[in-house]
């Protein structure tokens, strides 16, 4: 096993040795064999690394990683110091286009399927991105708006249909717009009162900074850089999805220990590959993107989708920052992966451009992946799991100050959310069924919400192997010792969440409130629904539509207006407000302050097992581990056991009265 050395001082006619070290990252990538490891000394290193060779198992890895105790930057980006003033607190840069290659994200725009302009009209945003110090600059549509640029105090919210305030409005009058010729791209950037000469001024030029070009290029591990500033596209689960970092459709990457930040679109892409699709729906318009990603699993599988060969990657204590899309995204090859212990925040918050594959996290197909013990706040979105949530298991996460924190949509379980802090306006959202709810804190609203016009796939348990596809008729859900809280007491405002006139809501298929009586009229458990069932034979299909699934819920505790489901077994209600608040100090620990009331800490509610949770109706699975074996959920949010019952909600130690717990601290690494 050989260690490659990196420095900034090395040679790429080095041998590589710490006394004679390489130039490049990429140099070294294209000798590390399994089992190497590249370790990179301080400085900034302006390239895209593409690995060459893979790993060949999890002991045979090719590791990557920042020499112990020394800073290492990964950067997309140049730098120019050719800015030649123009007028006011305008500024020029010509940049040849050579330096661009083959992509050229100023001429390149942010395009493809479910992307969304608010008009036809609307100017669209490009892949390119202008940073002052560190922090990126808003593009805008001519050169005109540059001397001028308007100030936005605040932002339509396209999923609330609201306004919501910019963070920093004097940012917003930070901004740059680009002209792309044959052999010269002008760049005119207003930089305030900066002298773009004199402060660090980059443009991205690269569409990614650590990312293979090559499929299967397994058992590779990064560790400990900071990753930024990619031309990333748009990613939506129809296309290939390239990101600031990620394994481009392989097995067994490791990502740890980075601070990954400003990726145009997506930073780290655990996505699919081209060859099932690539934004066919945006090229041809001739089928509808649900159709196109429909096909897309199925050419998946003639790929070699397949645990065997696909996913398995692990993405922990890492910080991923300030990116226009994702944090974390991916279709199909997310599988079997985890991700833990991240940090993830000011994703899409921006609001240069909107689409409906925006999220902290949003996965498709997360078969058997757990994300659990990451703090997720500041996002347009939290985490949106969408199609093929089976086996996914979301826990000990604390979500916060997001627009929404929690949307698992068209998927058919089983899943399981437990022991999460989900305290954002809008909480949870389930356009599916068969999830497990288990002692969470809900501190906003919960939306259930049935689709017959999308049927998704549903899998054979812990496999990507196809079991049958059905539309989401809502419900088959489970609510256990979860605390809801509500907005006062009336049900029906839900503007906070959702905005004006609910954002839309139409009752006929959405229920939204504070706490499980949107589940009212459901039978309360499956015998009850297969009874239903029988009572209206003979039929087939119509039965089926008429009769609503079961939920089972039981020993939830409602406080401050929050409202039980009519059939519970065993709620809690009460009228005291609890004051929940989530804070973060300056040290990074996020602390959770509560006042509870007396009769709280007497209601003690068993630890659910996979026995208790039955089996999920559609894909006819039991709620066990990745395994196949059974479990119980009995670890709470700061990893202690809660025995054979405890107090609802997901610390095992709440108390009557006010307090004070830490439920979240970054990693030291």
């Amino acid at each position: 096993m050989t260690t490659f050395h990196v420095a900034t001082t090395g040679s790429d006619r080095a041998a590589g040795t710490r006394e004679a070290p390489l130039r490049t990252i990429g140099r070294a990538a294209e000798l590390a064999l399994p089992g190497d490891t590249v370790l990179v000394h301080a400085g900034v290193y302006r390239e895209w690394v593409r690995p060459r060779h893979a790993g060949l198992s999890d002991t045979r890895r090719i590791t990557y990683a920042a020499a112990p105790g020394e800073h290492v930057a990964i950067k997309g980006s140049e730098r120019v110091r050719t800015w030649q003033h123009e007028q006011g607190q305008v500024w020029r840069a010509e940049l040849p286009n050579a330096m661009f290659g083959d992509w050229n994200p100023y001429a390149l725009e942010v395009d493809g399927d479910w992307l969304v302009p608010t008009s036809h009209d609307e100017p669209r945003k490009h892949l390119g991105e202008v940073y002052l110090d560190g922090v990126s600059l808003y593009e805008v549509g001519s050169r005109a708006e540059v001397d001028a640029p308007p100030r936005r105090e605040s932002v339509l919210d396209r999923w609330t249909t609201r306004q919501v305030p910019v963070e920093d409005p004097d940012r917003t009058q930070l901004v740059w717009y680009a002209e792309v010729g044959p052999e010269v791209t002008t760049i005119w950037a207003n930089v305030g009162a900066a002298d773009p000469n004199e402060a660090l001024v980059e443009v991205n030029v690269r569409r990614s900074v650590f990312y293979p070009t090559e499929h299967g290029i397994d058992y590779i591990t990064v560790r400990g850089f900071e990753l930024a500033h990619a031309a990333c596209p748009w990613t939506p689960p129809t296309a290939d999805q390239p990101g600031l970092i990620g394994p481009n459709w392989a097995k067994g990457w490791v990502i740890e220990h980075n601070d990954i930040h400003d990726a145009k679109c997506s930073a780290v892409s655990l996505g699919k590959e081209a060859q099932s699709g690539d934004n066919y729906f945006t090229k041809r318009r001739d089928k509808p993107g649900y159709q196109y990603q429909l096909e897309a699993v199925f050419a998946a599988r003639h790929l070699g989708w397949a645990k065997e060969r696909i996913g398995s990657h692990v993405v922990r204590h890492n910080h991923i920052h300030d990116c226009g899309q994702n944090g974390v995204v991916g279709h199909l090859g997310c599988v079997f992966s985890e991700i833990h212990d991240n940090e993830i925040h000011h994703i899409a918050t921006k609001r240069e451009f909107f689409g409906h594959e925006i999220g902290g996290i949003k996965l498709h197909a997360a078969i058997d992946v757990v994300i659990r013990r990451n703090h997720i706040h500041d996002c347009t979105l939290g985490t949106w799991l969408d199609w093929q949530t089976q086996g996914t298991r979301v826990s000990a996460n604390v979500f916060h100050h997001n627009t929404r924190d929690l949307f698992i949509e068209v998927s058919h379980g089983p899943y399981v959310v437990d022991h999460n802090i989900l305290a954002s306006p809008a909480s949870i959202e389930t356009m599916s069924q068969g999830g497990a709810y288990l002692g969470n804190l809900v501190g906003g609203t919960l939306r259930f919400q049935t689709v017959l016009d999308r049927a998704t796939p549903y899998h054979e348990p812990h496999s990507c192997e196809v079991a049958g596809y059905a539309v989401v008729h809502g419900a088959d859900e489970r609510f256990w010792g979860n605390v809801f809280v509500g907005n006062g007491g009336d049900p029906s405002d839900v503007t906070a969440a959702y905005g004006p006139a609910g954002h839309a809501i139409d009752p006929a298929i959405t229920k939204v409130g504070y706490g499980t009586f949107v589940y009212d009229g459901h039978p309360a458990s499956l015998e009850e629904f297969i009874d239903a069932v029988k009572a209206q034979l003979p039929g087939d299909l119509n039965i089926f539509k008429a009769t609503k699934q079961p939920v089972l819920v039981r020993g939830n505790v409602y406080l401050r207006g929050a409202r039980p489901y009519e059939r519970e077994d065993d709620p809690l209600v009460l009228d005291a407000d609890p004051a929940v608040a989530v804070t973060v100090g300056g040290d990074g620990g996020v602390v959770l302050a509560l006042e509870l009331p007396e009769e709280f800490g007497a209601h003690l509610v068993p630890v659910a097992t996979t026995a208790d949770l039955g089996r999920a109706r559609f894909p006819d699975c039991d709620f066990d581990d990745p395994s196949g074996r059974p479990t119980r959920f009995g670890t709470d949010l700061l990893g202690a056991d809660k025995g054979e019952a405890a107090v609802a909600g997901p610390v095992a130690s709440l108390r009557p009265g006010y307090q004070e717990v830490e439920v979240w601290r970054p990693s030291a690494g």
